[in-house]
């Protein structure tokens, strides 16, 4: 683990707050941001002076190397709110633990767990009242870490910069989605950097899934890189399939993004009694399936969706609809999900932490 000078947190309040200027029931996704943000400098070789302060701009070199050779990670969380007012996080410790290895292999420095934790804490402390009550809607975390030493040449930065920003979100996709299964473009390959939440990956994403919305999909299934035969993951989340009765999704790999939703969902389908089976999954399989009848649903997961229920795939100009099921995994876990996420449940499995 990185040094640091010191653990104390340096607090700067706003003098206003911007709350009351937010229309709450008109959110775009990840565009609002609450009063306060959190900021630590990586310099001479450790992490120093973690400050809160007020969310605003930042001063930067045009040859900050971040903007050169991409060194850039980040996570995805959510504070909730429940009926009463308390405030929870889940499974913060898992997002340090993926930051982490995700800076591991970019070359980042890691950052302290203790530190992370007290600041993330804090910071949603001081804005909980941009949490709004009720399901679907929460503060949407984004810590990131940038290498901010000034230089073009390529090599690691020698200073980084990690931060944490809060957003009030609603729901990311509103109803089900379509999606394309790749047949050409790649998400990552062996070897790569697709295990690693990298700023990159999802840049490298645009255009091909740019494409597959001319044609009236909102995401794409990846594919295997080497022979495009096997699925992996659905755009920006994890994937599942349901053949009969039996839970189906890829194992992770250096390819594969080894997801917290995608976690919790495999071990409350355990919990559940429900079949599981982590293999590849060919298109060829996937296919035949539907044609038998034997698949019943596809559901992605993920942080920023939860999970989102999949009406349709394409694959070779062929659009094969999946209709609505009774006693769907996809919604019973959504459910079992979002009910522990805002405090409507016991919690069997310790993943809900509360926010003092």
């Amino acid at each position: 683990m990185s040094k640091i000078k010191t653990k104390e947190l340096h607090i700067e309040k706003v003098a206003t707050s911007r709350i009351h200027d937010v229309d709450f029931n008109d959110l775009v996704f990840g565009k609002t941001f609450t009063d306060h943000m959190f900021e630590c400098d990586y310099k001479d070789g450790a992490w120093q002076n973690p400050t809160i302060k007020p969310y605003g701009p930042m001063m930067m070199s045009p040859a900050a190397k971040v903007f050169h050779y991409g060194q850039a990670v980040f996570e995805g969380m959510k504070a909730y709110k429940d009926d009463t007012d308390n405030v929870f996080l889940f499974r913060p410790d898992q997002n340090i633990e993926r930051i982490n290895k995700s800076s591991k292999r970019m070359a980042i420095p890691e950052f302290p767990e203790d530190v992370f934790l007290d600041a993330l804490h804090t910071l949603v402390a001081m804005d909980k009242d941009w949490i709004q009550k009720g399901e679907g809607n929460s503060l949407y975390l984004r810590p990131f870490a940038i290498a901010t030493e000034v230089g073009v040449s390529a090599s690691p930065s020698n200073e980084y910069k990690f931060m944490i920003l809060m957003a009030p979100v609603q729901a990311y996709y509103k109803g089900a989605v379509k999606v394309l299964i790749a047949e050409k473009f790649s998400r990552s390959a062996a070897g790569g950097v697709g295990a690693a939440k990298a700023a990159g990956n999802y840049g490298a994403q645009f255009y091909p899934t740019s494409l597959a919305q001319e044609k009236g999909f909102q995401q794409i299934i990846w594919t295997d890189s080497n022979e495009h035969k096997y699925l992996e993951e659905a755009g920006t989340m994890n994937v599942f399939f349901r053949i009969n009765d039996t839970l189906i999704t890829a194992p992770v790999s250096d390819r594969i993004l080894d997801g917290v939703t995608r976690k919790s969902i495999l071990e409350m389908a355990k919990h559940n009694g429900i079949a599981i089976e982590i293999r590849k999954l060919s298109v060829d399989e996937l296919i035949a399936a539907k044609k038998q009848g034997s698949l019943k649903e596809i559901f992605g997961a993920g942080t920023a969706a939860v999970v989102s229920f999949i009406s349709h795939f394409g694959y070779k100009d062929i659009v094969y609809e999946l209709p609505e099921i009774q006693n769907s995994y996809a919604v019973s876990l959504k459910k079992q999900l979002m009910d522990l996420q805002y405090n409507k449940t016991k919690d069997p499995f310790g993943w809900r932490v509360e926010v003092k």
